[in-house]
């Protein structure tokens, strides 16, 4: 449930700040950054208990980053004509590069974590050894994703490799979720409630992004058909 409860906050946001976002990304991205020296500083060094928390659930379970990067998928799928739509599509690429920043502080702490241990052929749980697979997969997609993001790097691509590029969003997104079934799996399968609970909103929000993926492709496909 605390996804859940993060990810209605995150929409919140997304709304409320559209503008501060449009006008001045730079700060967001700043503030990003600024967020993830924060936790690496206090993962390795301390920090008050308080704010450790905060951190533990919003960057180092990268729900944030997650929320974050849901809205940007949905944004892809709602009707076009809808106001959600035309309100947060303007702001599509800023909130993707947003969620991207943030995300960089839990690569590198688990990736400092379980990198060494892997590499040095260290005892590892077959779940764990299958999720830091798909991680790096991830991880080679997400920086593809972000660097592209950028309106900079965008302007220097041809139109249609750009769009062949976010393309790459979709096997992102899917790999994202089977990342987090293998770390929830165990658990879940002995009887967890935390992780069987975070199994079922985790498989709806994925479950209805794919459904209304395929809707709008249906739709696209009518549209193209008539013409």
């Amino acid at each position: 449930m605390t996804f859940a409860l993060v990810l209605a906050c995150t929409v919140a946001a997304c709304f409320a700040l559209r503008n501060p976002l449009k006008a001045c990304p730079t700060a967001f991205y700043a503030a990003a950054l600024l967020v993830d020296v924060a936790f690496v500083a206090g993962t390795f060094w301390g920090m008050p208990r308080d704010a450790w928390s905060v951190f533990f659930v919003l960057i180092q379970k990268c729900l944030l980053p997650l929320a974050l990067f849901v809205v940007v998928m949905y944004i892809g799928v709602l009707d076009r004509g809808s106001r959600a739509c035309m309100w947060l599509k303007p702001v599509r690429a800023e909130l993707s590069i947003v969620a991207w920043l943030l995300s960089l502080g839990h690569v590198a702490v688990y990736g400092a974590t379980y990198l060494p241990r892997i590499a040095s052929g260290g005892a590892t749980n077959g779940n764990v050894a299958a999720s830091f697979a798909v991680a790096v997969v991830l991880l080679a997609l997400l920086a593809v994703l972000g660097v592209t993001s950028f309106n900079l790097v965008k302007r220097r691509m041809r139109t249609e490799t750009w769009k062949k590029v976010q393309k790459l969003a979709y096997p992102f997104f899917l790999l994202t979720y089977v990342h987090l079934l293998l770390m929830l799996a165990p658990s879940a399968l002995h009887g967890g409630v935390a992780a069987t609970t975070s199994v079922a909103v985790y498989s709806t929000v994925f479950a209805a992004y794919v459904v209304l993926r395929l809707v709008r492709a249906a739709k696209e496909r009518r549209i193209r058909e008539a013409v």
